[in-house]
């Protein structure tokens, strides 16, 4: 698919959602890494601050790969995935530890962080289920 052929509903779908996950990333990166985890151990911090330019970047990765999104296919199912286990964590941790406070909000957290990554799935899905389609 040339970039001046119109992009495919399935590939748009895809895209926003990666928008927004990447958003929410560069957002909940930058907060992590200033904020720390000054209320426990030296080694907490350190690694949660760590893990906070980790998905920092995993959100400037998700912008670029939202952008270019023409040119990547394996990328997108991995970047899904990997908002996905990063929901699944934050399950293992409520599962562990509860529910942080506001209830709210860590909920709010959650819920994209689990139906996102299926919703690019499928929309990857049928954007190489269109393109194979057309290419014959």
């Amino acid at each position: 698919m040339t970039s001046l052929a119109p992009m495919l509903l399935s590939q748009r779908v895809a895209q926003v959602c990666l928008f927004l996950v990447g958003a929410i990333a560069i957002f909940g990166g930058s907060l992590q890494m200033y904020l720390g985890q000054p209320e426990t151990a030296p080694r907490l911090d350190n690694v949660h601050r760590f893990m906070g330019g980790i998905y920092l970047m995993s959100g400037v990765m998700g912008l670029w790969a939202a952008s270019t999104i023409r040119e990547h296919n394996t990328l997108i199912f991995l970047m899904a995935a990997t908002v996905f286990v990063g929901g699944l964590g934050r399950v293992l941790s409520i599962s562990k530890v509860g529910l942080p406070e506001p209830h709210a909000l860590w909920i709010t957290y959650l819920v994209p962080e689990l139906v996102l990554p299926w919703i690019i799935i499928a929309a990857q899905a049928m954007t190489n289920r269109q393109m194979a389609g057309g290419a014959g």
